[in-house]
């Protein structure tokens, strides 16, 4: 799983550079924004500004610091360990990668919430995908483990979509963030994993 993970990682970063340089796919990267924005309704507008609130950061470090509380109850440092690097680091590349590229955002005529910084990659989309990462390969022992997979995908799924769907990044921008999530998140944990076999050994 790991490093299925990684491989579809690099896939997506590539991709979304790719399009990023490609003027052809750039316009299709456009398209779908505007395809999204003549697709709406009042019921999926509600659903996806309620999504793109509990996405963001504050909302994302409230969450996060209660499950880090919960797993200290249980003595789960090194799990807190590997939370607080995954999701400290995959903001970092993510804001970063959105000052050093400094890529528009769509037009704001596309725009159904507020949005702050530059477009690429999604910062909600990073969040989103790190947080599945990080469920997915802590509770991989869980006897419930298959629904808690499959809540995992479709939550970064449904915070990438959200994000073309209100007007405030383009699909290369949502791919981009997955992308780094899911490498950044792999290699912590493939790095742990490995260390804590070596303490055992």
């Amino acid at each position: 799983m790991p490093y299925l993970l990684l491989i579809i990682g690099c896939f997506l970063l590539f991709f979304s550079v790719l399009i990023l340089n490609t003027p052809r796919l750039l316009s299709f990267d456009l398209a779908i924004v505007e395809w999204a924005s003549r697709h709406r309704t009042e019921s999926l507008n509600q659903i996806t500004t309620l999504l793109s609130a509990i996405g963001g950061m504050p909302a994302v470090l409230f969450f996060t610091t209660l499950w880090c509380f919960y797993l200290t109850w249980y003595k789960k440092y090194t799990y807190i360990l590997l939370i607080c690097l995954g999701l400290i680091g995959s903001g970092a590349l993510a804001w970063l990668l959105k000052y050093w590229i400094a890529r528009p955002r769509p037009p704001e005529i596309f725009h159904l919430v507020l949005s702050y910084g530059a477009s690429f990659p999604s910062a909600h989309s990073v969040y989103a995908a790190a947080l599945s990462c990080l469920v997915i390969y802590l509770y991989r022992e869980h006897s419930k483990y298959s629904y808690i997979y499959c809540f995992a995908v479709i939550w970064f799924i449904l915070m990438g979509c959200s994000r073309v769907y209100l007007g405030v990044h383009f699909p290369s921008d949502v791919l981009a963030g997955w992308g780094i999530s899911f490498i950044w998140i792999t290699l912590l944990y493939i790095v742990l994993e490995h260390t804590i076999k070596r303490k055992i050994n």
